[in-house]
């Protein structure tokens, strides 16, 4: 076994996999989770373009600049399962979110997501 074969069969035993490489499994999980909101940290465009229905539409860039106040209308305690296309800004939104005291968890990126889709705007 190559070296590449021991760390696919490593992360996929870590929590960094598991949390990381099933979107689907974790909007099961968020539906699941009372009061707990689905986010898409997309900017606007991609959003519009195509999300899970359900999902709240709170941009990376967005987070990005209000790091370290309150983010007006989400209570410090409200679980966030977040999403991105890759799951990379999801993961950076979560890192963030979590410094500020939220309660986040990045669930990976839409690219493998078989649920239902919508379109929002123009």
């Amino acid at each position: 076994m190559g070296i590449i074969e021991k760390c696919v069969l490593f992360l996929r035993g870590s929590k960094i996999w598991q949390s990381y490489s099933d979107i689907n499994k974790g909007v099961a999980e968020c539906l699941s989770t009372p009061g707990a909101l689905l986010v898409d940290v997309r900017e606007a465009d991609e959003y519009a373009s195509g999300h899970i229905a359900g999902a709240v539409n709170l941009p990376l860039s967005f987070i990005g600049n209000h790091e370290g106040k309150e983010i007006a209308g989400i209570q410090k305690n409200v679980p966030l399962f977040l999403y991105c296309l890759r799951g990379s800004r999801s993961r950076r939104a979560e890192k963030i979110l979590k410094q500020m005291g939220y309660e986040a968890r990045n669930i990976g990126g839409i690219k493998r997501y078989k649920g239902e889709m919508e379109r929002s705007g123009g």
